[in-house]
């Protein structure tokens, strides 16, 4: 099959083993910027394990589209998960897998399981990864329908700690938080140190008062504010997206990281979240700057001096904050050095799937044990040479 209509083979496999991972990926189904952290654990992955990716993509067409607004209208009217439907072209698991491995970055994304044919009979377990869900959202009646396809999963992870006692309660399955991480390798700034020539990277959501303060120092002095100027947030190509991003980061004094979705209380509820931002900006060695979650997993993941630089939501003394921070060059190196040595030692995503597999009972393969060999190493060669 191809990439389009099914499963996409990794043409790396090493030694010729036979894939013992099914990762079903929604790339072939969404494009969004904020989704590119979730395609490179996917990718990441097929470089240090066995896996095949099953890409479930959208069908086409009047028809495909009334059929799917008539299932779901039905599923939804006698309350039948299984008729939910996300307008996937049908696909089946044709070979027998040790796990499968499935990413949602929203609730409505389980819906494209039901489009894939015989993956419960042919995976010996199953392990679903779920971003973003707020514990408020759960009592809603359609999340609920979504979540009963979650129970056909072994054991569920989430990135959202506070949220994981209501999930367990609702599917009746295993729950465990399992926070973000990222390419470490690929972020890492070291041994090329790249000129930090942008003095404060933004993206995404940004406090308005924040925003214009930094805007105005840009105007007013020798100052590279960059920022997000475009509505929009479709990639053209993931690889090259991350890429770009990484090398910014890299190239960056100060980045902006705030909790998860800090402006949106009407969504969260008040419950704080740690987001990407923080584990990619720190793997960058950028000095983050911003108002990190109040929560176990940040102290937990983030417990190295500095590791944020905590400003206030509407703090408009921007240049006074830079200003200070910029005279203790001392600080600020080993603010970066700390950043970028406790990603590669904690925060690759090798050490995230390094934790799911422990849960399901499955072996670390030799070219895990290697990269965090390599990650080690090339942390001690920062230590001293840096």
């Amino acid at each position: 099959m191809s990439r389009e209509n099914g499963l996409s083979k990794n043409l790396e496999l090493r030694s010729n083993q036979k894939p013992r991972i099914l990762i079903v990926s929604m790339r072939g189904f969404h494009s969004e910027a904020y989704r590119s952290a979730e395609y490179e654990f996917e990718d990441t992955i097929c470089t240090f394990d066995y896996a095949d990716i099953l890409t479930p993509v959208s069908a086409s067409g009047v028809v495909s589209t009334f059929n799917k607004k008539l299932a779901n209208y039905v599923a939804r009217a006698f309350g039948k998960s299984k008729l939910l439907s996300s307008n996937c072209i049908p696909s089946i698991v044709d070979r027998e897998y040790d796990l499968l491995f499935f990413i949602c970055q929203q609730f409505w994304d389980l819906t494209s399981i039901n489009s894939i044919k015989d993956w419960r009979e042919k995976c010996r377990k199953a392990v679903l990864w779920i971003d973003e869900i707020w514990a408020k959202e759960i009592g809603e009646h359609k999340i609920r329908l979504c979540f009963e396809l979650v129970k056909d999963f072994d054991y569920i992870f989430t990135t959202q700690t506070a949220s994981v006692n209501a999930i367990a309660n609702l599917v009746q399955r295993p729950c465990y938080s399992l926070p973000y991480a990222t390419d470490t390798i690929k972020f890492c700034p070291y041994p090329q140190l790249p000129q930090r020539c942008i003095d404060v990277y933004s993206i995404g959501r940004r406090s308005p008062i924040v925003h214009k303060a930094l805007l105005g120092m840009a105007e007013q002095e020798n100052f590279l504010y960059l920022f997000d100027s475009l509505k929009g947030l479709q990639m053209t190509d993931y690889k090259e997206h991350r890429t770009l991003y990484s090398n910014l980061i890299k190239r960056s004094r100060y980045f902006i990281a705030n909790k998860a979705k800090f402006d949106a209380i009407h969504q969260t509820g008040g419950q704080e979240e740690l987001g990407s931002r923080f584990f990619e900006g720190a793997a960058g060695g950028a000095v983050m700057i911003g108002t990190p979650p109040v929560c176990e997993a940040y102290t937990t993941y983030f417990n190295w001096s500095d590791a944020v630089i905590e400003i206030p939501y509407d703090a408009t003394n921007l240049a006074d904050i830079i200003t200070e921070l910029d005279a203790q060059p001392e600080r600020l190196n080993r603010i970066r050095k700390d950043n970028v040595m406790n990603s590669l030692l904690h925060h690759d995503w090798v050490y995230r799937w390094e934790q799911i597999l422990e849960k399901v009972g499955l072996d670390s393969t030799p070219e895990m044990l290697s990269r965090k060999a390599y990650l080690a190493n090339l942390a001690d060669k920062m230590k001293s040479e840096y």
